[in-house]
C-alpha cells in the first residue's frame, strides 16, 4: 500500500535512473505516475523508469525512499514483479512453457 523509489544508480542516455513501483497494485502506480506527470512510455513491466531530476519532486509527492533491494524485496513480496526472463518472453509474444502473452498484463528486472 506505498509508492516506492529506490536512489537513481541506473545509468543511461547521459543520466542516472531510478525505479518507482507499488508494493501492492499497478493501478496504484499507474494513478501515482499519472498525477505526478510521468509518460506512461516510462512504464516497463512492473516499474517506472524516471530520471534523478524527479526523485526530490517523486518523494514529496508521496513515494518512499528505499533502497533497491528493500524495492525489489517488496515488489517480490506483493506479486508484481516481473523478472527478466519473464520480460523477455512477453515481449517475443510468450509466456514460459510456450503459451501465447496476448494482452497479458506487464508486470523490475
Amino acid at each position: 500500500m506505498a509508492i516506492l523509489i529506490d536512489r537513481p544508480a541506473w545509468p543511461a542516455h547521459g543520466r542516472l535512473w531510478a525505479h518507482l513501483v507499488s508494493d501492492s497494485s499497478l493501478e496504484e502506480l499507474h494513478a501515482f505516475a499519472r498525477s505526478a506527470g510521468i509518460p506512461r512510455r516510462g512504464f516497463d513491466h512492473d516499474h517506472y523508469d524516471v530520471p534523478e531530476e524527479r526523485y526530490d519532486d517523486l518523494v514529496a509527492r508521496g513515494a518512499l525512499p528505499v533502497s533497491g533491494r528493500e524495492l525489489v524485496h517488496r515488489l517480490s513480496a506483493s506479486g508484481l514483479r516481473v523478472r527478466q526472463r519473464d520480460k523477455r518472453a512477453a515481449e517475443l509474444g510468450e509466456l514460459p512453457g510456450g503459451r501465447e502473452a496476448g494482452n497479458a498484463a506487464h508486470k523490475l528486472t
